[in-house]
């Protein structure tokens, strides 16, 4: 029996991997003789740069690099350790391990001031190391500047009508008359750039970057406004630059608004291409080669509810297992509200893990042994339809 476990993390507990190997505890103490297979798996968000170089045994580059308040903050990204479908190889960068809200005091939150300088140089580092294609997966970020730090620090030079540099943060932009992309890192063309964005906001207006992400990132009323009018005339100039009409479609485009606008940089600046952070997965980590004659899958991640379907990791291996017709288990810490739509999209059957109320505390600290029990109960269950037979 080939069974292929390819779960998310439970955040704040277990990594993926370490999910993956708790479930095949379980599993083996009724099906030692198994065949396992192991894919960490991740959507984009966090811990996606740790599951995919577990996935494909890569390693972790750690460097220090600008923070979001221009200070030194300790950073990292994945080198995946297979080549991709072209040869080249691959970088998994998490916008927020240098740019990120939790690297920001509460108190001292403010996204005209704070910057996505330090993606810029994750980046610029990669590609010094001759890496020619990049996954970036936004979220999570404390920056409103549209990748402007991002741009500054891989080479272009953005200044002002007096051709004065522009200071870093959102607030700057305002300011922004002249772009110079001449010492633009020169690998960048090389580069192919994709970018894990799960969200469909534009640019700017009420469902902007500004006023749908700004507060939680400090911003009271008042900067809202004037991020948002900030983020305007930037897309302004960059249009005008790039000669599109300056009403160009990027700042509409589902996605432009994310991390701060950092969808519409990286799309305009970069020629980067915005796709599910699942589908970017699934493929970066080969996981339809893995399941190919596969008997059983089991995903998982910390929280299944009814927003598990909207592009979250167990869908995204569901959608792969149901192309070659594999059941599919899902495991989690918790089940929420309306999780049953899982089961209407095609998953076999799902299965919490917690076995009684608990402190949240307790509940964290004893996941592994939980998923290992759940997981070996699952597989007696299984093994009692074999006995039948």
């Amino acid at each position: 029996m080939k069974i292929v476990i390819a779960p998310d993390s439970f955040k704040e507990s277990l990594s993926a991997l370490e999910v993956a190997n708790a479930i095949e505890d379980g599993f083996k103490q009724v099906f030692p003789n198994a065949q396992y297979y192991k894919v960490p798996m991740a959507d984009g968000g966090e811990g996606t740069v740790q599951a995919m170089v577990d996935a494909t045994q890569g390693q972790i580059i750690n460097l220090t690099v600008t923070g979001p308040l221009g200070l030194p903050v300790n950073a990292f990204y994945g080198v995946l350790g297979q080549l991709d479908e072209d040869g080249n190889q691959t970088a998994i960068i998490e916008m927020a391990a240098a740019s990120g809200l939790h690297l920001v005091p509460s108190a001292q939150r403010n996204p005209l001031l704070t910057t996505s300088f330090g993606t810029g140089e994750l980046i610029a580092d990669a590609l010094d190391r001759g890496i020619r294609h990049i996954i970036l997966g936004l979220g999570g970020s404390a920056t409103n500047d549209a990748g402007a730090g991002m741009m500054q620090a891989l080479g272009v030079k953005l200044s002002d009508i007096t051709n004065t540099p522009l200071p870093l943060g959102g607030a700057a932009l305002a300011t922004l008359h002249y772009i110079d992309m001449q010492l633009c890192h020169p690998a960048i063309k090389e580069c192919v750039i994709e970018v894990a964005c799960d969200v469909d906001n534009p640019l700017c207006g009420p469902r902007g970057a500004s006023a749908i992400f700004g507060p939680q990132k400090g911003a009271t009323t008042e900067m809202v406004e004037q991020l948002d009018l900030a983020l305007g005339h930037f897309a302004h100039v960059i249009n005008q630059h790039l000669n599109q009409p300056i009403d160009g479609h990027c700042q509409l485009h589902p996605g432009a608004g994310a991390a701060g606008g950092m969808g519409f940089g990286v799309m305009t600046m970069l020629n980067a291409t915005l796709k599910p952070g699942v589908d970017i997965v699934t493929k970066s980590v080969k996981l339809a080669q893995h399941c190919l004659n596969a008997d059983l899958i089991i995903t998982g991640e910390g929280r299944m509810d009814g927003q598990t379907v909207f592009g979250k990791t167990p869908m995204g291996v569901l959608n792969v297992a149901k192309q070659q017709n594999i059941p599919v288990i899902g495991i989690s810490g918790c089940l929420g509200e309306n999780a049953d739509v899982i089961l209407a999209e095609g998953m076999h059957a799902i299965f919490p893990i917690i076995p009684a109320l608990q402190p949240l505390e307790q509940v964290l600290s004893e996941a592994q042994v939980n998923l290992t029990n759940t997981a070996r109960n699952i597989a007696a269950i299984m093994s009692l339809s074999f006995a039948s037979k």
